[in-house]
């Protein structure tokens, strides 16, 4: 007998309850699937199953065989899906986090092309500057920007990087001076981003690929990249903040680029997803399509 059939039916046996019921559910006869674990105990010198005419139960090695033959089913049935998904078109629920400014004016684009491509796929995209559980919120992909750390069960690639400028509003700039260098930033008002009770610093491109960090002297503090950018250019200080967020205020003259020689550091953005034995068809365009599309979008 093949052996992995005989785990598949060993494994059927053991979750229903009974062979007449791994039987019914495999389309097999009962005296069949004893056959099948039979082979097995056969094979391994060993009892899996004390059976009587009214009950089953596992031993010991038998409950440790069951586990370990759950285990060798799952992975070949994931070695299968890699040669069958290249030919499955995506299909589904494709479910989508993102941050909301980026994910309005970055990543909507991108999957509102996907769902036009692909007619059975069903979009679901959430916009929120919540750190999302990507398993317990039950999300496909989570786009996140900034350093993802590392975490287990969790696939990161970078699909773009955002060109980040310090701006002010020309009024602000004429009160208190234009700075020349980063260390000048300091001694400027700045209206800063706050999430989870953490401000960040404002970086800038060091040497070797390394940041220089530093932070303004501030008063006021914003969880809303827009309500920032709004701030800056009502005179309440400077921002550092992304160039496509604030590229009408710039093209405006609301908004002034400061220190364009040392700004333009790149912030990472990454797609995350759960690791998974293989990666389904809807997951593999989706990232794909992020690293192809958005750094046109997030580099302007």
């Amino acid at each position: 007998m093949d052996r992995l059939t005989s785990m598949a039916v060993f494994v059927k046996a053991v979750e229903l309850g009974s062979f007449v019921a791994a039987a019914e559910a495999l389309g097999l006869s009962s005296p069949m699937v004893g056959k099948h674990v039979h082979f097995l105990e056969h094979r391994l010198g060993v009892r899996l199953i004390n059976r009587t005419t009214r009950r089953q139960n596992l031993t010991d090695i038998g409950l440790q065989y069951y586990e370990r033959c759950r285990h060798i089913l799952a992975e070949a049935a994931a070695a299968d899906a890699i040669a069958s998904t290249q030919l499955i078109e995506p299909r589904g629920r494709l479910r989508v986090t993102a941050p909301v400014h980026f994910g309005r004016h970055c990543v909507m684009p991108v999957v509102l092309a996907l769902s036009d491509k692909f007619p059975d796929l069903q979009l679901d995209l959430s916009l929120t500057d919540r750190l999302v559980d990507l398993a317990e919120d039950g999300f496909d992909v989570a786009v996140r920007t900034g350093n993802p750390g590392n975490q287990a069960g969790i696939v990161g690639r970078r699909v773009a990087r955002q060109r980040m400028v310090v701006c002010g509003a020309p009024g602000y700039i004429e009160a208190h001076g234009r700075p020349n260098t980063i260390d000048e930033l300091t001694r400027l008002d700045g209206v800063v981003y706050r999430r989870a009770g953490i401000v960040p610093p404002w970086q800038f491109p060091g040497p070797e690929g390394t940041s220089i960090d530093v932070l303004p002297r501030f008063r006021i503090m914003m969880d809303d990249l827009a309500a920032i950018a709004d701030a800056a250019a009502d005179g309440a200080g400077l921002a550092w903040l992304p160039s496509w967020l604030i590229r009408e205020q710039l093209q405006s003259g609301a908004l002034v680029e400061l220190l364009p020689e040392l700004s333009g550091y790149a912030y990472d953005v990454f797609a995350l997803w759960l690791s998974t034995p293989a990666m389904l068809p809807k997951l593999r365009v989706v990232v794909d399509a992020l690293a192809s599309e958005l750094p046109k979008a997030a580099s302007r």
